[in-house]
């Protein structure tokens, strides 16, 4: 898939203030500094597409943006800030709760980790709750061109480990960089495949 158009759609807190036009739905999510914004806007050959941050929790907001007029590209709020207070910790926790099982037109969640490290508790636990729910979801590693590949395998394969002592089976995943544009393909041709099936 080439991406041809990426237009800002709308932001919101609530499923109900989503942008009217129902299109099917792709959302990215990650927790802080993980490099969500920058991958978007790889994705969709747009540096400005998405607001990128060296501070972490800039998005506070589920922002929809609309791509090639057939579909939404949702950039969600991070999870498990630990510069917020337990209020604002939980607000942005109500908020993204209220998107992943509301929104009836969402078909993939994107949850990004950093490649650079092994899979965290706070990715695990969110991981977790989305079985319980039920969500489809697809793993994205960021990052991937910050070490060597001997390196990169090695923490692949501990990733790998450590998510087979939860899941029986892993769910799809891309290794990326932003810089590069590594992953970038795949994970639109995925998409597109997705969409096929809709």
């Amino acid at each position: 898939m080439k991406i041809s158009g990426a237009t800002f759609a709308g932001s919101s807190t609530r499923v109900s203030q989503k942008p009217k036009r129902r299109l099917p739905e792709f959302a990215f999510i990650g927790r802080s500094n993980v490099g969500k914004s920058s991958l978007i806007n790889s994705l969709c050959g747009n540096q400005k597409l998405a607001m990128t941050s060296a501070t972490p929790g800039k998005t506070k907001l589920v922002n929809h943006f609309l791509i090639n007029d057939k579909w939404y590209l949702v950039d969600l709020p991070g999870y498990g800030y630990a510069r917020l207070d337990r209020k604002g910790r939980e607000e942005l926790a109500a908020v993204i709760r209220d998107y992943i099982t509301r929104s009836e037109e969402m078909v993939m969640l994107f949850v990004l980790i950093d490649s650079r490290h092994d899979i965290g508790r706070i990715d695990l636990d969110f991981l977790a709750e989305l079985g319980e729910l039920g969500i489809p979801f697809a793993l994205i590693l960021t990052k991937c061109d910050k070490q060597g590949p001997n390196v990169l395998a090695a923490q692949l394969e501990r990733d790998r480990e450590i998510l087979l002592q939860q899941w029986e089976e892993l769910p799809p995943v891309f290794c990326t960089s932003a810089r590069t544009h590594a992953g970038k393909e795949e994970i639109l041709d995925y998409i597109e495949n997705i969409l096929n099936t809709l």
